[in-house]
């Protein structure tokens, strides 16, 4: 592969490296003291709802004939054709952090164009070949469009405003089209999360926009209060094609279970100037990623359901299958795009970190390390072919700190097991069991067990839900969350009698506690005002603190093991692409960050369009 950028070729090479064997790569910004090169290490186990393993397939323009681009080792996805057809430009995780790279059509010539460890994706050259348009979270964290000269390597923002995606250049180079969420407030999806709190998924609403080369002279082309997406310029530049869809449809497409089959998006045209409106399409269907092909044809893909695959305007049919974000070379005689492929699940696999102080691991859902370190167990997602995003059911699995040695201590079909935690003294596990994420079926309760898998009870009942435990360190309380018609919030069972108290902490809706190891302290998260943030109290009920206060939901809490650190996942950062063309991800934007304690020194460790969340923090005396 030869780089670009070959005054930084020896970094670069030095970047591949420690992402994939160390992870250790980049820092995040940080609010707080910067960390020296010689700094403790820590160890974050996660998990990360999205694709493994995804490649890039060059295909006749009906989708026939399809062959790879390029070997199918990590994620290659988002590509597209340069005007003159001679590259084809795609975003790659194959280094660690997402940036830009471009091939030729028969595989050669492979080029790495961005280096930074912010989240790069979405790029499409101009048509004179000399600058790259693409969406970056450098500098603010959040995605905006920036421009690559490639021959003098400088890069200049051109948004300067957050949530921008889908960059797309007119033929002459003047312009480019774009989307964006900005000013949108679509909420929250409504009917999840109950009635007296708000539900935890956000909807997205995107307009489509048009902006000078210069960064001057922005137009807003739509004024929907729903979804445009992925815009393309007609040859004449005189029109613009996207999807459009409802807000609600938007979710119901990247949601776990997929569109319904009568979901439904539409191919639109638009003329630049005088903002007259065609629609080319009609009937059910999510129709997503329209290209011109000709003045009067435009091809796209039908996303899902059950006949999926590419399709035309005048009524053809293309070959059937999975096409993501298909895109039609200049002549019209091939199509690019990605898809994903079957993959070895995540048992504990380094992935890029921001900041060099935390090494992160992948493994399955709601990962808890043993106290001495040397064991991991989590909750598995059901067998069957990869990949697998419902939690239908899952089984506790308990594996050695290192992925091997894996064995099912715990399964009941139909039910999950959720949110595992050892005991301090590692000779019990509490964990959730029953129904989450509000479906309908039996009320989830906590549930004992021994490592081995003997030994299992009950210990709760009734008809609230209950689940998501933590031990306090003397192992004799544990503090859960319960949710039902009898009461919702916080509760503190004891071991030894079984008698339960309620822990007020005056919020709308508690979640997610984690006793500190110091015992001083619970944290949690809570909604209230609109949000859900990050709170510490005192297993008595006093002293409650609040820690963050983003924009967005910060959840998922875990103490480091000396109770100094704190870290969680957090939508703070927003949206990096249009939600409608994620699969199967209801969050495409949870991100890792850390902070003190007090709620200082807040830094990001994860910067990518899927969703990472459920944390675990290794102990630091345990052996690697």
């Amino acid at each position: 592969m030869r780089i670009l950028h070959q005054r930084s070729t020896d970094a670069l090479l030095a970047l591949a490296l420690a992402a994939f064997i160390c992870s250790t790569a980049w820092r995040g910004t940080s609010s707080g003291s910067q960390a020296q090169a010689g700094a403790t290490r820590h160890r974050i186990a996660f998990t990360r709802i999205g694709p493994i393993r995804t490649g890039l397939f060059i295909a006749d323009a009906d989708g026939r004939n399809e062959k790879p681009v390029l070997p199918a080792e990590s994620l290659d996805y988002n590509a597209s054709f340069s005007t003159d057809g001679r590259w084809i430009i795609f975003t790659s995780e194959r280094a660690g952090s997402a940036d830009i790279y471009r091939v030729h059509p028969d595989g050669s010539g492979l080029e790495r164009l961005t280096s930074d460890p912010a989240y790069e994706d979405q790029a499409a050259l101009s048509p004179d070949g000399s600058t790259l348009a693409f969406v970056s979270t450098r500098g603010s964290g959040m995605a905006d469009i920036w421009l690559l000269d490639l021959a003098t390597h400088k890069y200049r923002n051109l948004t300067n405003h957050p949530s921008n995606f889908r960059p797309s250049w007119s033929p002459d180079g003047k312009w480019i089209a774009f989307t964006s969420d900005r000013d949108t407030h679509p909420g929250r999806v409504s009917g999840a999360g109950g009635s007296t709190h708000g539900g935890f998924e956000f909807l997205q609403s995107t307009n489509l926009y048009v902006i000078s080369a210069d960064g001057g002279r922005l137009r807003q082309l739509t004024q929907t209060s729903g979804f445009a997406g992925s815009p393309k310029w007609s040859a004449d530049g005189r029109r613009i094609v996207y999807y459009e869809s409802s807000v609600q449809e938007s979710w119901d497409s990247r949601r776990r279970l997929g569109p319904t089959e009568t979901a439904m998006s539409q191919i639109v045209s638009v003329d630049v100037e005088q903002g007259e409106r065609k629609q080319l399409t009609g009937g059910p269907g999510m129709k997503v990623s329209p290209q011109w092909l000709s003045a009067s044809r435009v091809a796209y893909v039908k996303k899902q359901g059950s006949d999926p695959g590419l399709e035309f305007t005048l009524g053809e049919k293309g070959a059937r299958g999975e096409f993501r974000n298909p895109a039609w070379s200049p002549d019209a005689t091939h199509v690019v795009y990605h898809r994903e492929l079957q993959a070895e699940r995540h048992w504990m696999t380094p992935t890029f970190s921001r900041d060099r102080e935390f090494d992160l691991m992948l493994t399955e859902p709601f990962p808890a390390y043993s106290p001495s370190g040397d064991q991991l167990i989590v909750s598995a997602r059901p067998p069957g072919p990869w990949p697998v995003y419902a939690f239908e059911d899952s089984s506790l699995e308990l594996m050695n700190a290192d992925g091997r040695g894996r064995k099912t201590i715990f399964y009941e079909a139909g039910k999950n097991a959720f949110a595992a935690k050892w005991s301090p003294r590692e000779d019990l596990i509490v964990f959730g069991l029953g129904t989450f994420f509000f479906r309908t079926g039996p009320a989830a309760q906590l549930a004992l067990i021994k490592p081995d898998g003997s030994g299992f009870r009950m210990i709760t009942a009734g008809e609230a839900n209950n689940g998501f435990p933590s031990w306090s360190p003397d192992g004799k309380r544990i503090v859960y969350r319960a949710d039902g018609k009898q009461g919702r919030g916080l509760m503190i069972l004891s071991i030894e009698n079984g008698q339960t108290t309620p822990l007020n902490t005056g919020g709308q809706y508690d979640n997610f506690p984690a006793w500190s190891p110091r015992g001083d302290l619970i944290a949690f998260t809570s909604y209230r005002g609109g949000n859900y943030d990050i709170y510490t109290i005192k297993s008595d009920g006093t002293g409650l603190r609040r820690l963050t206060n983003s924009s967005g939901n910060d959840a998922h809490c875990v103490w480091s093991p000396d109770g100094e650190w704190i870290i969680f996942s957090s939508s703070r950062m927003g949206f990096k692409d249009e939600a409608e063309l994620t699969y199967r991800i209801p969050q495409p934007y949870g991100e890792l960050f850390v902070m003190r304690r007090d709620g200082t020194d807040v830094r990001q460790l994860t910067d990518n369009q899927w969703e990472d969340a459920t944390p675990a923090w290794m102990p630091e005396n345990s052996n690697r």
